[in-house]
């Protein structure tokens, strides 16, 4: 029996990024507020609280929006505790009942004054109390760009229950053109414009849609590299970029990840090269547009930093992990028998 566990190798794709890792000063407060105003709503389990509260999604938010103000991060943590709510109700629904937590989310933003009705899942009001408090203070803007891309994001999360329920495997290309949206990046990035009056004619510039784009892949790469050996684990790797380019590519799991890496470093030359192609819209403006593409640059070294200060994908070794760049392959769990 062979006792040296195979290890993968997760290559350092964030090394040469120029936006270095920064936190939040409100980090510790806000997360501490936070906390306990979700555990009052008693809306995971034990065991599912607990693993909630070793991905410190707080974290992720304080270095993905160092420079916002408090209530900005308040925000981000409520949006993260409704990103983790619904991975963790639908990750092993059908596409129905998924269908049916992605409305009922829907209609709890677009009517965020309504009572939720009796015996709701309690998804409904935990998305309804972010909404209303968010509105309080985010531009007219950011609220109407935040509801469209996070409606994107809800119908995508039913159609990767759909391909799950179907056992779908899409190709590299039509796996990223979903990716995009399940990963949840571009209404995260909303928060960076929820302080400035960021028109369409910006957020929808070709330009500017391309940054947002590439800063997207390059959290998805990152994202599914780190998460990729917890989900071959448990069965659930046909959602991840490493597994989709085995099978279209023939590659194994060394070369895979090599492919991933190569593709990082294209897309982070993109996002730069980008930058010098972005329009002026006058001084006054151009700053403001300068604040937001920070922003979104500042989200894939946030992404990668949380990984491993996290306890989400490596347990309590992510920063040895992150100084030897060797994880174990785990063993693939026992599927029981229905």
């Amino acid at each position: 029996m062979d006792t040296h566990p195979k290890m993968i190798y997760l290559p350092d794709t964030m090394l040469n990024w120029p936006w270095p890792r920064t936190i939040n000063p409100h980090f510790e407060d806000v997360k501490a507020e936070v906390g306990a105003s979700f555990r009052d709503f008693k809306a995971l389990s034990p065991g599912s609280q607990e693993a909630f509260d070793k991905c410190d999604f707080a974290r992720l938010v304080a270095l993905a929006y160092p420079n916002a103000p408090r209530e900005h991060i308040r925000i981000g943590c409520e949006l993260m505790n409704v990103f983790f709510l619904l991975e963790e109700y639908t990750d092993n629904e059908n596409g129905a009942v998924t269908k049916d937590m992605a409305d009922l989310v829907i209609d709890a933003l677009n009517n965020p004054q309504k009572i939720r009705p009796e015996g709701e899942c309690i998804l409904g009001e935990i998305a309804r109390q972010f909404w209303a408090r968010t509105i309080q203070t985010a531009s007219l803007s950011s609220q109407r760009h935040f509801l469209e891309t996070f409606t994107a994001y809800l119908r995508a999360v039913v159609v990767e229950a759909l391909d799950r329920e179907q056992g779908h495997r899409r190709s590299i290309d039509d796996y990223l053109k979903l990716r995009r949206l399940t990963i949840g990046a571009k209404p995260s990035f909303t928060i960076c414009e929820m302080g400035m009056d960021l028109s369409d004619e910006i957020f929808y510039h070709p330009v500017i849609v391309e940054l947002a784009e590439c800063s997207t892949d390059l959290i998805i790469i990152g994202n599914d590299m780190v998460s990729y050996n917890k989900e071959q684990a448990a069965g659930n790797g046909d959602h991840n970029l490493i597994s989709t380019v085995m099978l279209e590519l023939g590659l194994d799991r060394g070369g895979a990840i090599a492919w991933a890496a190569h593709h990082h470093a294209e897309l982070q030359k993109r996002f730069i090269d980008g930058l010098a192609k972005v329009p002026s819209w006058g001084p006054s403006v151009d700053v403001l547009v300068k604040e937001y593409l920070d922003g979104i640059a500042i989200w894939p070294r946030a992404d990668t930093c949380w990984s491993y200060e996290g306890q989400r994908y490596f347990g309590t070794r992510g920063l040895e992990i992150q100084q030897t760049r060797l994880v174990p392959l785990l063993p693939r769990a026992e599927r029981k028998a229905a």
